[in-house]
């Protein structure tokens, strides 16, 4: 089964690399980082999570009805930049793109707004989460790193996975894509999109693509190791590449503060604009190492929901910036 050999395969990647430090004591952020170094090693420079990666450039043009949705700035009319970062999963940095092990695809956009303000968002290719607390996120990658070819049976991540049927579910919504281009985009925590008029509309984010495109696993293995990375700079030059950047919204009883359950597919959808990437920066690793995407970086007329992993995924990023950012 696919999900169960992705699992088995970071398990596998976790004893093939040098632990890292792991402190118990330390806040759920920290330990949460401390977690994924303890699986994947720690690679200096690089991210604890998501660590290959490729950044782009584009603009932003907002839809009509976005601004019936919310009264926030990038929703005003005019078109803004975006910084894009595409990657794998995973913090190994040499990770081939056609593994199991670098699903889901990360994509992460920084809207650059009028007034010299960013916001952020951190979507994946993931349609809902495996777990629903950063609690069981820390403890799920815990479980991977005890959990090696020696371990006794059964391991603490097939004890994990038997108490958390949200993990193969969750993973079995991924593939290995032939573009950073030709995938689609989910988040899975939710916002709040508040208008001029006071009104408040429950949401979760979508970047949808032109086309889907996955490989199976023997094609995607056949590729060369950096195939993502080389595909997305050498399609810009032959053009843009556009995303319609959507919003799901909720609908009365819909779970907002779990990650780990989505939303029935007969949700609407609404275009909230197009996203247009049409160029490489010059020096991608230079670039991504500066960056850093926030989830609770927000502009008014945008606020996160009553879910606490927004707010920590913001900290671990921020801890993981300041150890590749000394």
């Amino acid at each position: 089964m696919m999900t169960r050999k992705i699992v088995a395969a970071l398990a596998a990647l976790a004893f093939a690399l040098p632990t890292a430090a792991y402190a118990e004591d330390a806040p759920l952020e920290q330990q949460l980082v401390d977690a994924m170094n303890k699986v994947f090693g720690v690679h200096a420079g690089f991210r604890a999570n998501h660590a290959k990666g490729v950044v782009v450039e584009g603009r932003f043009k907002p839809s009509a009805e976005a601004a019936t949705l919310s009264k926030a700035s990038l929703f005003s009319g005019g078109e803004i930049p975006v910084t894009v970062r595409f990657s794998d999963s995973t913090g190994v940095p040499n990770l081939p793109d056609g593994s199991d092990d670098a699903n889901p695809h990360g994509m992460a956009v920084k809207f650059r707004l009028a007034d010299g303000s960013d916001m952020d968002i951190v979507i994946n290719s993931l349609k809902f989460f495996p777990v629903s607390t950063a609690a069981e996120l820390r403890d799920l990658f815990l479980a991977i790193a005890d959990s090696g070819p020696n371990a006794a049976k059964p391991t603490k991540l097939e004890q994990f996975i038997g108490s958390h049927p949200s993990v193969p579910a969750a993973l079995g919504t991924i593939a290995t894509p032939d573009s950073f281009a030709n995938e689609g985009y989910f988040g899975v925590n939710a916002f709040v999109l508040v208008n001029k008029q006071g009104a408040r509309q429950a949401i979760r984010y979508q970047m949808l693509p032109e086309k889907v495109v996955h490989l199976d696993k023997a094609e995607a293995a056949k590729r060369a190791p950096d195939y993502l990375m080389a595909e997305l700079p050498a399609r810009l030059k032959q053009g843009p590449v556009t995303f319609r950047f959507m919003a799901q919204l909720a609908a009365a009883g819909d779970d907002t503060k779990d990650p780990a359950k989505p939303w029935p597919d007969d949700r609407k959808l609404v275009e909230l604009g197009v996203v247009t990437i049409d160029k490489a920066v010059a020096d991608s690793d230079a670039a991504q190492k500066k960056l850093l995407f926030l989830p609770s970086q927000l502009p008014d007329g945008i606020e996160a929901s009553d879910d606490p992993m927004i707010d920590i995924r913001s900290a671990a990023y921020a801890i993981s910036f300041s150890r590749r950012n000394p």
